[in-house]
């Protein structure tokens, strides 16, 4: 534990009026870490394969996200050329070094241009991978680190999400699970990045005079570039 995180955990401590937990409740604080148990789930997120797939498009499409399902990552640059012509948007795309990303061959499609590094000033259109997409809401679950900067995923007004259709799960607890065991043996919490993000659909609003206002708070516009499995 590094020091920092020592000194804000003694101060509450001291604020509640407690002293440093006894081995015994640090052991099972740490059991209950590494050995996370779901709370109720939805029977309606309880579904394998194609089904599990049909429901993630349905649910995303119903927040105003365009899917787009392709066969490989050859056919990747093309749906997204595609998209941009049809929203008559920029070619410019602004990616992430996202090894995830790295059979997408952008140089077939002569249309778009592709920079790589964080969104500057003026940055219309990005491009990240997501770690997971959650078939119960169409939510897509994004890590930050090195390779996929945060960023990315709120700054340009159109986000494109790249998810292999073999990463989508039922339900918020199975991603949860999948985060965990990507990171392997090793203490509670060492899976985790810095920030996770689970995004549902484009940025959204009905705060003034309970009128929708897309692109608030980030993107007003997201398209996912589905991937297909061989069982979906």
């Amino acid at each position: 534990m590094t020091a920092g995180r020592e000194l804000i955990l003694a101060n509450i401590r001291k604020s509640l009026s407690r002293g440093p937990l006894s081995a015994e409740r640090a052991a099972q604080l740490e059991r209950r870490l590494n050995a996370a148990e779901p709370n109720l789930v939805p029977a309606r997120g309880a579904i394998d394969g194609a089904e599990r797939v049909a429901l993630f498009i349905a649910e995303a499409e119903k927040v105003d996200t365009t899917v787009s399902r392709v066969a490989g990552a050859a056919d990747v640059p093309r749906a997204v050329a595609t998209y941009l012509a049809a929203q008559n948007l920029p070619t410019v795309l602004k990616t992430a070094p996202d090894p995830g990303l790295a059979d997408i061959l952008w140089s077939q499609q002569t249309t778009l241009t592709v920079r790589e590094g964080p969104p500057e000033d003026g940055d219309e259109v990005s491009v990240t991978g997501a770690f997971a997409g959650i078939a119960e809401t169409g939510t897509l679950m994004l890590k930050s680190g090195p390779h996929s900067p945060t960023s990315l995923n709120f700054l340009p007004d159109t986000h494109v999400v790249v998810l292999d259709a073999g990463a989508i799960e039922g339900t918020y607890e199975a991603a949860w699970s999948r985060l965990r065991a990507s990171g392997g043996e090793g203490a509670a919490g060492a899976f985790m990045p810095r920030t996770i993000n689970l995004i549902t659909g484009p940025s959204r609003t009905a705060d003034i005079e309970q009128t929708l206002l897309l692109g608030a708070h980030g993107p007003r516009r997201q398209l996912i570039v589905l991937i297909d499995g061989e069982d979906t």
